[in-house]
């Protein structure tokens, strides 16, 4: 998405009380702390989008059995990967919680008891695209846990009643990648996708532009690629989120539509 786009995205979004809702392909945990085509796409973001309330997060980084949300005054910084410079574990997120977002959150949703948590934290799938969007941690964050003893349209179906949470200023993020197999990354690759990946990544986009949101849930039934493409579901159900929270007036825009090392899709989603 151009710089030009996102200052129409601004715009449209001022005629509307709904804050968008954000899905990033937030990729290698490097992003965090390099300044690269990607993070920067990610500030850009935020300084065309209202400044919100609070952030509930979806990472694909948090499963449980269950649902839990956070609901600590102080969230921990999570540095939940290995093998990368100290810089990157030098990093903190120290923003605060938000016990409004939690009672909020546990009231709109009906379709599972969510349980408080006072142990997890922010692991890297939320403040790695954080650290870019809102740099001070001026902004009260909550993470939302995925179930991963549940399938895709249960996620969709909860996303779906955070809807109000939107219509209160509060932003909602899903944060993981449409197409991501670590165990087939070319790493001789890095600015390119495999034949398949570019071929799910492509078919993901055109159903969500035709709001063909059934068969995205339904992935498993979209061939070869789809398959390739996931694996294992964390990584795309914060999608399932995001998706679910579209109105019937609303579109959605790319950004940062691109493979990497060949079998990462770092592309994002907008709905507004």
């Amino acid at each position: 998405m151009k710089l030009s786009d996102l200052e129409k995205l601004s715009s449209d979004m001022s005629k509307t009380p709904l804050m968008p809702a954000i899905f990033f392909g937030h990729g290698s945990p490097m992003n965090a702390i390099e300044l690269n085509e990607f993070s920067q796409t990610w500030r850009n973001i935020a300084k065309n989008i209202p400044t919100p309330n609070a952030i509930l997060c979806i990472s694909a980084h948090w499963e449980t059995k269950g649902t839990q949300i956070t609901a600590m005054e102080k969230p921990k910084t999570i540095h939940d990967f290995g093998g990368f410079p100290q810089a990157l574990f030098d990093v903190q997120y120290p923003a605060s919680g938000s016990a409004d977002l939690v009672a909020e959150t546990k009231k709109l949703v009906t379709l599972a008891h969510i349980e408080e948590d006072h142990q997890w934290g922010l692991d890297h799938g939320t403040w790695s695209v954080l650290n870019h969007l809102y740099p001070n941690a001026d902004i009260p964050v909550v993470q939302l846990s995925l179930d991963y003893s549940k399938n895709e349209e249960h996620h969709y179906n909860i996303g779906a009643q955070l809807l109000e949470l939107r219509k209160k200023g509060f932003l909602i993020i899903g944060s993981g990648n449409m197409v991501h197999n670590l165990g087939m990354i070319d790493w001789k690759n890095p600015d390119g996708g495999y034949a398949w990946a570019d071929e799910a990544n492509e078919m993901f986009k055109q159903k969500i532009l035709s709001k063909d949101h059934k068969a995205l849930f339904n992935y498993k039934e979209l061939g070869q690629a789809a398959k390739l493409s996931i694996p294992s579901p964390e990584h795309y159900r914060p999608l399932m989120y995001i998706l679910a929270l579209q109105q019937e007036k609303e579109n959605p825009s790319f950004f940062n539509d691109k493979a990497m090392m060949g079998s990462i899709s770092m592309t994002g989603v907008i709905i507004s």
